[in-house]
């Protein structure tokens, strides 16, 4: 079965939905933001932003025993491709240690939930023990 994941350190969801849920040997990731777990406010400045929202869907993985390096997939939405993007590769290069990194997909879409600049969702390979 699907079973649902709300760790305690992680962000409380802003509306219906999970934070994550975890099927067979997967792990999915909802889209995870800028927002700062200990109080639910967003972060101040672009790249913080960025950094969190990765640490975040970082969190929910972690609650399952994967790490960042099993992630199969990310799905990463920006509100302006031209000057976000080479914010999410110097961040994402930073937490992946150069690399290797997952399959991405980058989109740049009209608005975010609460106008923000950037969300990330993922999937990670985390094996069930026992």
């Amino acid at each position: 079965g699907v079973r649902i994941l709300s760790p305690k350190s992680a962000i409380a969801p802003t509306g219906t939905w999970s934070l994550g849920a975890r099927a067979g040997d997967f792990v999915f990731v909802a889209g995870m933001r800028g927002i700062d777990p200990a109080s639910n406010a967003m972060l101040d400045g672009e790249e913080s932003r960025i950094r969190q929202a990765f640490k975040n869907m970082e969190t929910i993985a972690e609650s399952e025993g994967a790490r960042l390096t099993d992630c199969v997939r990310i799905v990463v939405y920006v509100s302006d491709m031209a000057r976000l993007r080479p914010l999410v590769n110097k961040v994402q290069e930073e937490l992946w240690g150069g690399g290797p990194y997952p399959p991405r997909t980058i989109l740049q879409v009209a608005r975010l939930n609460q106008d923000d600049i950037f969300e990330v969702e993922g999937t990670f390979y985390a094996p069930v023990k026992g």
